[in-house]
C-alpha cells in the first residue's frame, strides 16, 4: 500500500520549506573549501560572548529537563517590554511560534490571509492544519498591501492574517500608521500576526512600540526571534507577545519542552547584551550600502531592504545561483516566492560581501560572453 494516502489530503499536498544550502553540502557536492554562506541571514558575527558563557555554564545541567514554563527567559521578555508572564509564549524559533498560532486557532474550512512575496512559512502552517490561504497580490514594489488584505480579511471564515515587517524574502517596510490603520479597520474576531524576525535592523528613524499595542489591539500576536540579530539561528528560540487568552490558547498547544535549556540561558543573555546587537546593526547597515551600492555599479535592480539581506533581479537566476556555487558562495534563489529572475543575499562581513560582488561580476561576465558566442 501507498502509506502516504494515510494522511490527509492536505497534508499530502504540502511542499515542504526549502532552507538554505549548507556549506558542508555544498563541500560534499563540489568537494571545494573556504566556503561562504549567504544564503540563510544568520549573523555574520555569530553570538555575543555574553551568550556563549551562558551556554557554556549551561551544558553542566544537560543531564535535566529544561524548565518547560521558560520563567527566567519570559521575566527577561517582561522587564525588557512592560508586559506580563502570562503575555508571553515561547517557541522552537519564531517558525514554531507561527504554526502554534495556526493549530490554536484554525480548523479546516478556516481561512488565512497574507502577502504574495512573503514568509513561506506561512502558507505552510495554514496548509498543515486544513486551512486555506488567500494569498494577497504585492503592492509595487514587492511589499504587502494592506487596502487589498484588508479586504480579503472581509471573508467571513478568515481568523488569521500574517503580516511580516520587514518583510521576507523582499525587505520591504510597513509604517506603524499604515499597520495601526489596517489593525483599526480589521474586525477584532480576526488575530493579526505581525512577524518581526527582523525588527532590530530597522535604522532609528523607522522604529516603532508594536508591543504598546497590544493594549488596543487583543487581536494581535507579535512574533519575534533569537536567530537573526542575536546570532542563535542553530538554537532555535524566539517569543510571542499577545493578549493573555491567546497566549493561553497557544501555550495549550505548544510541546512542554519546546525550547532547551542551552537556548533559554543564551537567550536571556544575548537579550542583555545591548551592544552586541548595536555592532550586528552597524555591521549590517554598513554592508548593506557595500551591496547595494555594488549591485549598481553592476548595474542590477534590487529591492531597498530593512532587514540584514536584499533582493536583486538578474537573468537566468537559476543558473546564476549554480555559477555562484561553484565560486563557493552560497545565496538563495526566490523562485517559491514567485520571484523566479531574482536572488536574495544576506548581507556578511565585508570581505565576505567583497568576495560575493567580486564572484557576481565574475558570473556576469561569463553570462555575457556566453551569450555573446
Amino acid at each position: 500500500m501507498n502509506y502516504c494516502d494515510l494522511a490527509p489530503s492536505y497534508i499530502r499536498a504540502i511542499a515542504p520549506y526549502q532552507p538554505g544550502k549548507p556549506i558542508s553540502e555544498l563541500e560534499r557536492e563540489l568537494g571545494i573549501t573556504g566556503i561562504i554562506k549567504l544564503a540563510s541571514n544568520e549573523n555574520p558575527l555569530g553570538a555575543s560572548p555574553a551568550a556563549m558563557a551562558a551556554m557554556q555554564e549551561a551544558i553542566k545541567t544537560i543531564a535535566l529537563y529544561p524548565d518547560g514554563n521558560g520563567f527566567e527567559l519570559k521575566d527577561a521578555l517582561v522587564k525588557r517590554y512592560g508586559v506580563t508572564h502570562a503575555n508571553v509564549t515561547l517557541g522552537n524559533g519564531s517558525n514554531d511560534l507561527l504554526e502554534l498560532a495556526a493549530r490554536a486557532f484554525l480548523t479546516p474550512g478556516d481561512k488565512v490571509v497574507y502577502s504574495a512575496h512573503a514568509f513561506a512559512v506561512y502558507a505552510l502552517a495554514t496548509q498543515a492544519v486544513g486551512a486555506t490561504g488567500i494569498s494577497v497580490p504585492a503592492a509595487p514594489g514587492y511589499g504587502h498591501d494592506l487596502p487589498a488584505m484588508l479586504n480579503a480579511a472581509r471573508d467571513n471564515k478568515v481568523k488569521i492574517v500574517f503580516i511580516a515587517n520587514p518583510n521576507n524574502p523582499t525587505g520591504t517596510f510597513l509604517g506603524p500608521d499604515e499597520l495601526q490603520a489596517f489593525l483599526r479597520g480589521l474586525p477584532p474576531e480576526i488575530l493579526v500576526v505581525l512577524d518581526e524576525a527582523y525588527n532590530e535592523y530597522l535604522p532609528e528613524e523607522k522604529r516603532y512600540d508594536s508591543v504598546s499595542w497590544l493594549k488596543e489591539f487583543p487581536n494581535l500576536i507579535i512574533s519575534r526571534t533569537f536567530s537573526k540579530a542575536y546570532g542563535l539561528a542553530g538554537l532555535r528560540v524566539g517569543y510571542a507577545l499577545a493578549h493573555e487568552q491567546v497566549t493561553d490558547m497557544m501555550n495549550r498547544v505548544r510541546q512542554p519542552f519546546n525550547v532547551n535549556s542551552i537556548a533559554q540561558a543564551a537567550a536571556v543573555a544575548a537579550l542583555r547584551d545591548i551592544s552586541f546587537v548595536k555592532r550586528t546593526f552597524e555591521l549590517n547597515r554598513r554592508g548593506m550600502l557595500q551591496i547595494t551600492e555594488g549591485l549598481t555599479r553592476l548595474g542590477l535592480e534590487y529591492i531597498p531592504s530593512f532587514g540584514n539581506f536584499v533582493a536583486f533581479r538578474i537573468g537566468n537566476a537559476t543558473a546564476m545561483y549554480r555559477r555562484l556555487l561553484e565560486l563557493g558562495l552560497i545565496v538563495r534563489p526566490i523562485a517559491n516566492y514567485d520571484m523566479p529572475d531574482w536572488l536574495r543575499v544576506s548581507i556578511g562581513l565585508e570581505s565576505e560581501n567583497a568576495k560575493f560582488l567580486s564572484a557576481l561580476e565574475k558570473c556576469i561576465n561569463q553570462q555575457v560572453n556566453g551569450e555573446s558566442k
